[in-house]
């Protein structure tokens, strides 16, 4: 999607911002013919179509609605968060990747939000976020935590700067750490300190959440995301090698989010817009293992 795009959905149709018509017309009609493309590429002419093309085919059109929305949450209320344990952290316009909405609205990962407690109750003194893209939680952490160190690892230099510019923007620079590649070696410096692993890297975790080459992870309290869509089976083996040294709590997530702090326009949208809001573009289960280290019990 082009990044200068103002087009945006209203419960009364399209409208636009900071634009001439041309230029409207210009940049509306760019998105439509890259998801018409993307169509007409996937499903052609074709009398027979597959369940999965279908499929793939909802799926963009579902990213295009949702971006439009994007744009009509951005252009009416801002970029605040509006709810959740990260109400009030000054936002970006787009994520580098992912959902967008649903961060502004506070209903992230929101069977995850019970287990924030510690973070935002000051119980460590650092956090690591692996894969923190443009830096919801590295620099959310920060702004809602005022004595906690982030530290942010992300291999997308556009994520890196996002990330930095985030907590430039809310004031958290000198306690928002953002770096490249993660590795294990990394983890020493923190082995002492009271220090939570928050990992989130597209099915990766397996690979790198070894015990065995990092005795380290035993003493941290981790909170990963097991991603069963790439690898099915993943979780229970990351629960049987972390079994021994954590108590672990399994959280799944149906997808279905409770609005708390919604404007009034948009209590307006159709369920549909309101769904497509809160989705998360995820391409199946993404279960959180909560794992507390036994030896801070």
């Amino acid at each position: 999607m082009p990044s200068g795009l103002r087009n945006f959905y209203t419960p009364h149709g399209f409208s636009s911002r900071c634009l001439t018509v041309l230029e409207v017309l210009r940049l509306a009609k760019t998105l439509a013919e890259t998801v018409a493309e993307k169509l007409i590429s996937s499903l052609g002419a074709q009398v027979q179509v597959s369940n999965s093309q279908l499929n793939d085919a909802l799926r963009l059109l579902s990213k295009w609605r949702s971006e439009l929305i994007r744009n009509t949450m951005v252009q009416r209320e801002g970029t605040k968060v509006l709810d959740g344990p990260l109400k009030g952290l000054d936002f970006l316009e787009q994520s580098t990747e992912g959902c967008h909405v649903a961060k502004l609205l506070g209903v992230y990962e929101q069977p995850l939000h019970p287990y924030f407690g510690p973070i935002l109750s000051g119980e460590y003194e650092a956090v690591i976020n692996l894969g923190s893209a443009e830096g919801y939680y590295a620099v959310g952490f920060a702004k809602a935590a005022p004595e906690i160190i982030s530290i942010a690892y992300d291999t997308n230099p556009e994520a890196q700067a996002a990330c930095r510019n985030l907590a430039i923007k809310n004031g958290v620079q000198q306690r928002v750490s953002v770096n490249g590649e993660f590795t294990l070696a990394d983890l020493e410096s923190y082995s002492k300190a009271s220090t939570l692993l928050f990992c989130d890297i597209e099915g990766g975790e397996e690979e790198l959440l070894d015990v065995d080459r990092a005795p380290a992870l035993a003493v941290l309290d981790l909170i990963v995301e097991s991603h069963e869509c790439f690898r099915p089976g993943v979780t229970g083996r990351l629960v049987n090698r972390f079994s021994s040294t954590h108590d672990i709590k399994l959280v799944q997530d149906s997808g279905m989010r409770t609005f708390r702090n919604v404007p009034p326009w948009f209590a307006e949208l159709s369920h549909l817009d309101q769904l497509l809001a809160a989705w998360e573009w995820r391409a199946g289960p993404t279960p959180w293992l909560v794992m507390r280290s036994k030896s801070r019990l």
